[in-house]
Parts: structure tokens; sequence; C-alpha cells
């Protein structure tokens, strides 16, 4: 499904949000926010010209619930290849994360192949509980590849 804004595309299966690919450098001025509200990761993208300043300020503490991970993948340098599948390993779609471009991953399941030598962020909701408590190994049924 395109979304109306060309800077990023978000990926359904069966009315679930499973990822957003993000093309920062296509969004337009001000701050653009890729996520809605509702999601357990949020992310913005700001594309503002030099001198532009947003006021000091700080993030207050309140408790939040969050049920799931969710990750953010940017390709400082190389090319990236993200498969998504269900939770039950269905093949869903092969994404090219290209240089200057991110995958942010809201549900089911994924695999990473690295294409060309690369550098990539990762970011992720936290706290961290360990790989035994946050992460689940499936079999996959069928793949692009």
């Amino acid at each position: 499904m395109l979304d109306k804004n060309s800077y990023f595309r978000e990926i359904f299966f069966e009315d679930v949000h499973v990822a957003t690919h993000i093309k920062p450098s296509e969004v337009p001025p001000g701050l653009n926010f890729v996520t809605t509200d509702d999601k357990f990761m949020q992310l913005g993208i700001w594309n503002y010209k030099k001198n532009h300043e947003l006021p000091p300020h700080f993030h207050n503490e309140f408790e939040r619930k969050s049920h799931k991970t969710n990750e953010f993948v940017f390709v400082a340098k190389g090319k990236l290849q993200s498969d998504l599948y269900s939770e039950q390993g269905e093949f869903i779609e092969t994404v090219i994360v290209e240089e200057g471009e991110g995958i942010l991953l809201h549900n089911h399941a994924h695999h990473y192949k690295i294409l060309e030598d690369s550098i990539i962020l990762e970011s992720k909701n936290g706290p961290f509980m360990g790989v035994e408590k946050d992460k689940t190994v499936i079999n996959v049924k069928k793949s692009k590849n």
C-alpha cells in the first residue's frame, strides 16, 4: 500500500501494519512524523534549513506500556535486504533498503541479509529484557529467493 507521502510506504498483511519503508531524502520541509501516536516506537524526520532552532526542552518521566518490541534500522552505508514474514512463517514481501533509507518494523517477523559492506544503525524501544524473552526464531515456509 503506497502512502500519499512519497517519503514512506506502509506495508500491511491481513490488515496488520507490518513495516514502514522510509526514504528521508524525499521528506518535505519541517517536522514530519512517519508513525501515528499509537505506535510503540515513534519516528519523525527533521528537514530544516540552516540556523533553524528548536527550543531547549526535556522529556517528562511517566509510565508507558509497551507490549512488543519495535525495531528501526537505518542504512548509513551499504544496502540491506529485509524479508518480511507472518509470525507463522508465511512470506509477505522483500524490501531493499538503500543507503540513506530505513525500515521500521512494527509487527510479524523479519530476516535481514546484508547486500553490500554496510554500516547500519539500529534502534528499539526498551528496556531490553534479554534475547530469550524478546525474540522468537521461526521457520519460514517460503521466500522470494
